[in-house]
């Protein structure tokens, strides 16, 4: 029963040995010579020149929250398109239908102004 485990301990040391090598011979092979430019934090190519502790404008979370919705929602075409012969036309009208209400919300999300630049 023991020897059963053997492959999985052997899995764990070998992980255990692959996970710390690479970032020690990183350490090892890169140049270290940190400044003031280089440790202060960047993020989208502005300059942080306020407390990060400043609000966010709505409009940036309801952005976000789009994207991944209509993102997600495309997602649901690949399997469509994989079983499209099998389907057959009632597969088309129920993907036509999808894609009328993602386009309906599409409209209203843009009439509303919540993809307009401030």
């Amino acid at each position: 029963m023991p020897q059963n485990y053997v492959p999985i301990f052997i899995f764990i040391a070998v992980v255990a040995v692959m996970i710390p090598l690479p970032l020690l011979l990183a350490k090892l092979v890169r140049p270290d010579n940190p400044g003031k430019e280089k440790l202060m934090p960047y993020e989208c190519g502005i300059d942080p020149i306020d407390s990060a502790r400043g609000r966010y404008t709505v409009r940036y979370y309801i952005v976000a929250i789009l994207f991944v919705v209509f993102d997600v929602e495309t997602i649901f075409l690949f399997p469509w398109a994989v079983k499209f012969k099998a389907l057959g036309s009632f597969g088309l009208i129920e993907m036509l239908i999808f894609l009328l209400i993602l386009v309906v919300g599409y409209i209203w999300v843009w009439q509303k102004g919540a993809l307009e630049c401030v």
